[in-house]
């Protein structure tokens, strides 16, 4: 690939990520209501994606392996206990994965 491309490449997703970023304020910005399904979605939404995101974390815990999926429950039960009691959400996860990794590379 050349240099050119590459540039070009870089700036098409700059832009592209800057019209999305800026769609919401140009929709909703100033005195418009929020329509009461975006209001919705708002708060529907995140919960949901966690949700989806655990167990696709956890499909993929054998049960039956020598580990019995303990650092895949184990992390998920640190995640969650450290972001129920700290609310940090970067702290969350960043102790979950260095138990899971620790778990996985020291442990089991």
């Amino acid at each position: 690939m050349t240099r050119e491309r590459a540039l070009i490449i870089i700036l098409v997703v700059a832009v592209c990520t800057l019209i999305t970023r800026l769609i919401p304020f140009v929709l909703f910005g100033g005195k418009r209501k929020v329509p009461k399904a975006v209001e919705y979605l708002g708060q529907i939404l995140p919960p949901a994606i966690m949700a989806t995101l655990v167990v696709y974390c956890l499909k993929g815990a054998d049960l039956f392996s020598a580990s019995h999926g303990i650092p895949e429950f184990a992390s998920v039960a640190v995640t969650a206990v450290l972001h129920a009691w700290k609310r940090n959400v970067l702290l969350s996860i960043a102790a979950g994965t260095l138990c899971y990794m620790f778990l996985v590379q020291a442990v089991f």
